[in-house]
């Protein structure tokens, strides 16, 4: 496979990838990109490279202050932001959870992502790879589980009520491990004296 080969089947791949991939610099300035965050943008490819990350994706933070993205005081605590950071501090910064919010047709659009920055060198510049994986499905279901108030059981998709853990390892494969907390210890420990005692007493 010659050089020309390669770079095509690395394009191919790289839009083949279902999350939104970007090449960025230090300051996320966007480098290239992928057919994914392609569809989300919307945008000619030449207004698109260059910009900070925050002003392609229409981020409303980057709205805040005239000098854009990284410059409001949100951008400090800016997920995206600081994993290029430390990208470029040669760490590799893996699914970290973040929620977007962004404009979208003169309203506020709410994303929840998973952001991942990985530092790599191309033709002797660093540079960073940065993907945002769209979780706002999953998040959804996580604020909107149904629960009983007084048994605590879930109620899946289903109709079907069941264990909180069942739940949870049959549609996210997680298992508990169970302890007792401190308050419950209190309340588990006076019951059981108070038992001991009113046995004590009967029997005397």
């Amino acid at each position: 496979m010659d050089e020309g080969e390669k770079t095509d089947i690395l394009r191919v791949v790289f839009d083949a990838l279902p999350s939104l991939v970007f090449v960025v610099d230090q300051d996320v300035r966007i480098q290239e990109y992928n057919a994914a965050a392609s569809d989300l943008l919307m945008a000619k490819r030449a207004t698109v490279l260059k910009q900070r990350a925050g002003e392609i994706l229409h981020c409303v933070h980057s709205r805040a202050v005239p000098d854009g993205c990284g410059e409001a005081p949100f951008c400090k605590n800016c997920i995206i932001r600081n994993s290029v950071k430390e990208a470029f501090q040669g760490n590799r910064v893996v699914r970290r959870r973040t929620r977007l919010e962004l404009m979208r047709d003169g309203n506020t659009l709410e994303i929840y992502a998973l952001i991942t920055a990985s530092p790599f060198s191309f033709q002797d510049r660093p540079l960073a790879l940065l993907v945002i994986e769209d979780i706002s499905e999953i998040a959804e279901l996580y604020r909107m589980i149904p629960i009983c108030s007084i048994c605590k059981k879930i109620r899946d998709e289903k109709e079907s009520w069941m264990r909180v853990e069942t739940y949870f390892k049959n549609n996210w494969g997680v298992d508990f491990s169970h302890g007792i907390c401190p308050d419950c210890y209190k309340i588990e420990k006076g019951k059981l004296e108070s038992y001991i005692k009113t046995e004590q007493d009967t029997s005397s």
